[in-house]
C-alpha cells in the first residue's frame, strides 16, 4: 500500500517531534520532511511534495504566508492548518488561501489522521469548536463570511442544498456534471467558512 506522505512544520520542537512520532505509528502514514518556519515549508513542498502539509499559525515567516508558497512550488499538496489559534478571522483567512483544514492543537492521533484522511479526500476538515464559532459569529451578526460573496451559480447550488438535494440531483437540475457541483460546493463550503453541506445548508437557511 503505498503511504500518505506528510510535511510536519512547527517551531515548537517538542510538539513537532510528537506529532511526527505519533503519524509515524499509523500504518499508512510517513512524514517526509520536518521543519520550522515557512522557509522550511517551501523547501519541503519543493524537494518531496508530500500529500498532506501540517503549517503552524505562529512560526518564522508566518504559516498564513506559507500557505501560497507551499501550493505553488506542490499543487497536489493539501494544506491543514495545525494551531492554537481560535481566532474566526485566522481560519478564514487559511482558507481563502488555500488551506483544506484547520485543526486545533490538543487533538489526538486518531481526530489529526481523520482530518488529514478528509482533506486528502478533496473535502474541508474544520475542527468542531471552529465550526461552532463560525456558525455563532454569523448568527450574532460578525465578520463571519457573507452569503453576497458566492456567485450567481453558487447561490443556486446553495438552494437546492438547502432543500436537501444530493450532489447528483443538483447536477441534475441545474444541467451540471455532478463533478462541477462538487467543485461549486468545494468553493461555497470556502466562502460560508463552514466544513460540510449540513452547516451550509442552515447558515443558508438562517439568512435566508
Amino acid at each position: 500500500m503505498t503511504s500518505i506522505t506528510i510535511g510536519v512544520v512547527d517551531d515548537h520542537p517538542l510538539f513537532r517531534e510528537g506529532v511526527t512520532r505519533s503519524l509515524s505509528e499509523i500504518t499508512g502514514f510517513a512524514v517526509v520532511g520536518e521543519g520550522a518556519s515557512s522557509d522550511d515549508a517551501a523547501m519541503i513542498a519543493s524537494t518531496n511534495r508530500p500529500d498532506i502539509m501540517l503549517l503552524d499559525v505562529s512560526m518564522p515567516g508566518g504559516g498564513l504566508s506559507a500557505i501560497s508558497d507551499v501550493l505553488t512550488l506542490s499543487p497536489a499538496t493539501k494544506v491543514l492548518m495545525l494551531t492554537v489559534s481560535e481566532e474566526v478571522d485566522t481560519l478564514m483567512a487559511a482558507l481563502q488561501r488555500g488551506a483544506m483544514g484547520y485543526v486545533l492543537k490538543g487533538v489526538g492521533s486518531r481526530g489529526l489522521a481523520e482530518a488529514i484522511q478528509t482533506v486528502l479526500s478533496g473535502s474541508r476538515y474544520i475542527s468542531p469548536t471552529m465550526s461552532t464559532k463560525v456558525m455563532e459569529n454569523s448568527l450574532n451578526g460578525g465578520s463571519a463570511p457573507d452569503k453576497n460573496s458566492l456567485t450567481p451559480r453558487e447561490r443556486e447550488v446553495m438552494d437546492l442544498v438547502a432543500q436537501g438535494l444530493s450532489n447528483k440531483h443538483i447536477g441534475l437540475r441545474l444541467n451540471l456534471q455532478e463533478k462541477t457541483v462538487k467543485h461549486h460546493m468545494t468553493q461555497i463550503l470556502s466562502k460560508l467558512g463552514v466544513s460540510n453541506r449540513t452547516e451550509a445548508a442552515l447558515q443558508w437557511r438562517e439568512q435566508h
